[in-house]
């Protein structure tokens, strides 16, 4: 059957593309910008991309009309505009409209439990877009769904941040309110399931776990899996900004997410209707035991997608790949280069390891104290840390860094900077291969934007010496220590 799949860079649509290949279905991945959707290459072969953006009607026009089901999986939850409802209602009506002129039957829309009569932005935004949906001649699937638990999805690197990170908790009210957690295995086993199915056309399904906890339950569930010990203390002074704030300093998150977030805690997410059950019957993962395989796959370096993935998490531009070209005019400086004896692989390979746990390779306290700075004007800091220890791919988010270009074969890592400054910043690095010798070119480039910039620049210019010249050195040294044999 031939599909196709909106939102395929998201973190589900990236979960669900090789289960849609592996059923064998015929995959259409439509996307913004295909030089950011990197394909495995088990499935490059077997998959079509083609280029589109909602809020652009003029771009779907190119789309496929042949398509027989269509996946609607965008939102803009993460979205820093005001009004990011509106948006997500015009985006749905251009889909609707490309989707009339389609040999479509069904769409199927993923979309948030929403029982109660007064709801938050969030979600009442969500039921709108399903209204809007409904209006197209395909029939309508919608699977609503509380909290998906997974590695890299949002709720769940919120909650092990706020477990992790704080032994004792003070929180608001809210955390009181119900919700039904849900495994993204069983998200992903729904959606596949009701693909082609009429018993399933025009129907609106609500999706969740065996378990119903409040958000203080799981944060206090979560600790015990990790075998921490939390105390959680739940107070009524704290304001919806205030608890938005405070979530945002203290998790990876982006403020838009957390006050969305705190907004959407009012209210109980919880399955009322299980008709979906009698359909297809499926027993879905307990709360604990999907914390578990999720921090299976951490440890197992197999981690598909992460809620950065889709630019939810920062201040990037949507074009922000037009930047992949490093430029040479009106840029401000810093290159170094290295000779090296080992083996470029080794040094290739701590290039690749860079950020996240690892670290930056020289005075990482600076980095974080960077990091902090960016909290404080809202750029996105340090904590998203990255989706792997050692494999990179373009898109990926690297603390506040976003991957441009992750080439092994060319060996070069391009990064661009997703904090806040007064101009633009890349730092790329290189592995130059010379009749002499092998080189690491270490590469920063600051774009400044007028006086403002200038002098940023030139502030930091004393740490850059420290940073830059220590970070090259240890690149290409680092593990070299470990593999030299003990003293006799």
């Amino acid at each position: 059957m031939k599909i196709l799949l909106t939102g395929a860079n998201g973190y589900i649509g990236k979960r669900l593309l090789p289960l849609l290949v592996e059923l064998q279905h015929e995959v259409v991945c439509m996307v913004r910008d295909p030089r950011r959707f990197e394909l495995a290459d088990t499935l490059r072969h077997k998959v079509q991309v083609v280029q589109g953006d909602l809020l652009r009607p003029e771009t779907l026009t190119q789309l496929p009309k042949d398509i027989k089901v269509a996946f609607y999986l965008v939102h803009s939850m993460g979205s820093d505009g005001k009004d990011f409802s509106a948006s997500e209602a015009a985006a749905a009506q251009n889909f609707v409209s490309y989707l009339d002129t389609t040999s479509a039957r069904q769409v199927i829309y993923l979309s948030g439990i929403a029982n109660d009569a007064r709801l938050s932005k969030h979600l009442a935004s969500r039921r709108h877009v399903e209204d809007v949906l409904d209006q197209a001649k395909a029939a309508l699937t919608v699977l609503r769904a509380a909290i998906i638990i997974g590695s890299g999805s949002a709720s769940f690197e919120i909650i092990r941040d706020l477990v992790e990170k704080l032994p004792v908790m003070i929180t608001p009210h809210w955390l009181n309110s119900w919700c039904q957690p849900i495994a993204i295995r069983d998200v992903l086993t729904y959606l596949s399931d009701v693909i082609g199915r009429e018993d399933c056309y025009n129907k609106r399904f609500e999706i969740g776990g065996p378990d119903v906890l409040t958000y203080k339950q799981m944060l206090e569930k979560f600790a015990e899996v990790r075998h921490l010990k939390r105390y959680i203390f739940n107070v009524p002074v704290l304001t919806p900004r205030l608890s938005s704030y405070w979530l945002y300093f203290v998790t990876s998150t982006s403020y838009s997410i957390a006050r969305n977030l705190v907004e959407s805690l009012r209210n109980d997410v919880v399955v009322k209707d299980n008709t979906i059950q009698q359909l297809i019957p499926h027993k879905c993962l307990p709360y604990e035991d999907a914390i578990r395989l999720a921090f299976t796959r951490i440890e197992q370096n197999a981690v598909v997608s992460s809620w950065s993935d889709a630019l939810v998490s920062g201040t990037m531009p949507l074009h922000y790949m037009d930047f992949i070209q490093v430029p040479e005019h009106g840029v401000l400086k810093d290159k170094k280069r290295m000779k090296f004896d080992r083996d470029p692989e080794e040094v290739l390979d701590n290039i690749w390891s860079i950020g996240g746990e690892r670290g930056w390779y020289k005075t990482d306290f600076l980095w974080k104290i960077r990091g902090l700075l960016d909290k404080l004007v809202g750029g996105v800091g340090m904590r998203r840390g990255r989706r792997s220890p050692h494999d990179l791919r373009a898109g990926d988010s690297i603390d506040f860094w976003r991957v441009l270009l992750a080439d092994r074969k060319s060996k070069r890592l391009l990064l661009y900077a997703e904090m806040k400054v007064p101009g633009e910043a890349w730092l790329q690095f290189r592995i130059c291969e010379e009749p002499d010798g092998n080189y690491l070119e270490q590469l920063a480039v600051f774009r400044p934007y007028g006086l403002a910039g200038r002098l940023y620049w030139y502030v930091l210019v004393p740490f850059h010496f420290i940073i830059f010249g220590g970070m090259i050195r240890n690149i290409i040294g680092y593990g070299e220590r470990q593999k030299q044999p003990a003293p006799a």
